[in-house]
């Protein structure tokens, strides 16, 4: 694909990674939610050790997209799974297969980690990633729902 070129974030990348999250979180309508620091995404992509990776999507050398991602365990399977976090491209920058690039780029890695899977979640009424997932060969997990808890409900059970 000319003009593409999919790297591995750098520390000189924290703000632009938490720039790329803030956007999609104002797609996903919960910019209320992003409240990452830049010092967060560091210690988050860069301490030791790092918890997560990211990669950076550059068109031209122009940054225009990103994935974070981490692996978590699969107990059936005895292994990783390749657990993407966030995947976003620019508006502009969206239908050139940059998607689908990334998608494969994090697939590779997957393999190459011996990971069982890759997987992820979406928003239900976010239609056009579903349409791209299904393109891609990815299935909804039926009979599973994510359950999460946080603020004081997490807090509390903690006491």
């Amino acid at each position: 694909m000319s003009g593409l070129v999919l790297r591995n974030a750098m520390p000189e990348d924290v703000s632009l990674v938490a720039c790329f999250v803030r956007a999609l979180a104002d797609y996903e309508k919960l910019a209320h939610l992003a409240i990452g620091t830049d010092e967060q995404f560091a210690a988050l992509l860069f301490g030791t050790p790092p918890r997560a990776h990211a990669l950076i999507a550059e068109w031209d050398g122009a940054p225009i997209g990103f994935a974070l991602w981490y692996f978590a365990v699969s107990t059936f399977a005895a292994r990783t799974k390749l657990y993407v976090e966030d995947v976003f491209v620019t508006p502009e920058a969206r239908n050139r297969g940059i998607g689908r690039a990334i998608f494969a780029d994090l697939a590779r890695r997957a393999i190459a980690a011996g990971s069982v899977s890759m997987e992820w979640s979406v928003l239900d009424w976010n239609a056009p990633s579903i349409a791209f997932y299904r393109s891609i060969g990815a299935t909804p997990q039926e009979g599973w729902t994510t359950q999460r808890l946080t603020g004081a409900a997490l807090e509390a059970l903690a006491v």
